[in-house]
């Protein structure tokens, strides 16, 4: 049992990291803007969150100076699409193979390097609770921070003014804009906020997750978050068990190699990205579906006369 219940903290630690790009990318998609470049934000954003660590030894500055550089990266992107009018696929692509680059030239000197000593969290008494207290209550704040920000988007898009506005902007802008809605200055916002939280996930990476760095450690997890968004249909709640979903798809594969399992390595490695393409196989069967729950103007320019 106790196996169980640390395959499950795992999978919650895992998954965080899916659910913080996933929520930032289905704020874009909410506005109406897709973002492919989240594995380039991610890889930039963990090598700025891992520097900062390593060379100042505070574990907040490395998340903000993650979150920058996602928003960074998040804002050339939303100018490129947004004002200029530039294909948002190929846009997208183009940033995520820039980060990649970049993020392993800058990182170079940092391969080597090694953070400070991690602190441990938990939450007192419910720690020391059998089973359940490894499981649920001994994890980085961020965990749960993930719970909480999913929270809060669903009463943010469901239940504000600024929610239904930026909920609009997505459907139809060309409504928003009569209505007097600055549309173009709506969805930058969006892009930014949603290039911070990837930021968020790729700094997460580097610095809890696996506290180090090298070349391309994101290894997909920005192609998967992209996934997850269409998989739970844009909707917070459904993003945030997707993520713990292929969270715990991904801490299977080292389970059962650490349990003896007889199969081959490779296919273990597959599973996420094998169940990735499975889940949206089976989505794509009910396209009625997907258009009843996708934003109506998702990846359409929007030009203002």
């Amino acid at each position: 049992m106790e196996t169980y219940a640390l395959l499950w903290a795992a999978t919650m630690n895992a998954g965080t990291v899916l659910a913080l790009a996933s929520l930032g990318l289905l704020i874009n998609e909410k506005a109406g803007i897709v973002n492919l470049g989240a594995e380039g934000m991610m890889l930039c954003a963990a090598i700025a969150g891992f520097a900062t660590v390593a060379t100042t030894g505070s574990d907040t500055l490395g998340f903000l100076a993650g979150m920058g550089a996602g928003a960074l990266m998040a804002a050339l992107f939303g100018v490129l699409v947004i004002w200029m009018n530039t294909n948002q696929y190929a846009t997208g692509l183009a940033l995520s193979l820039f980060g990649g680059g970049f993020s392993a030239f800058v990182g170079v000197s940092f391969v080597q390097a090694k953070l400070p000593e991690r602190v441990q969290f938990e939450v007192p008494l419910l720690a020391d609770i059998p089973l359940i207290g490894p499981a649920l209550f001994k994890h980085h704040p961020l965990v749960y921070g993930a719970i909480a920000l999913t929270l809060a988007l669903i009463y943010f898009l469901y239940r504000t003014r600024a929610g239904l506005v930026l909920r609009s902007v997505g459907e139809s802008p060309e409504s928003a804009h009569a209505l007097g809605y600055p549309v173009r200055r709506i969805r930058l916002l969006a892009v930014v906020a949603g290039g911070a939280l990837c930021g968020l996930a790729g700094a997460y990476i580097s610095i809890i997750y696996t506290p180090l760095w090298v070349e391309g450690m994101i290894a997909g997890k920005g192609w998967i978050a992209l996934a997850l968004t269409t998989f739970a249909t844009w909707r917070p709640a459904r993003v945030l068990l997707g993520a713990y979903l292929f969270g715990g798809v991904t801490m299977l594969q080292f389970h059962l190699q650490a349990s003896g399992v007889d199969v081959p390595s490779q296919f273990l490695s597959m599973l996420p990205y094998l169940s990735t393409i499975v889940v949206l196989a089976m989505i794509s069967k009910n396209p009625r579906w997907l258009r009843v729950n996708m934003p109506a103007s998702i990846g359409k320019v929007f030009s203002p006369s």
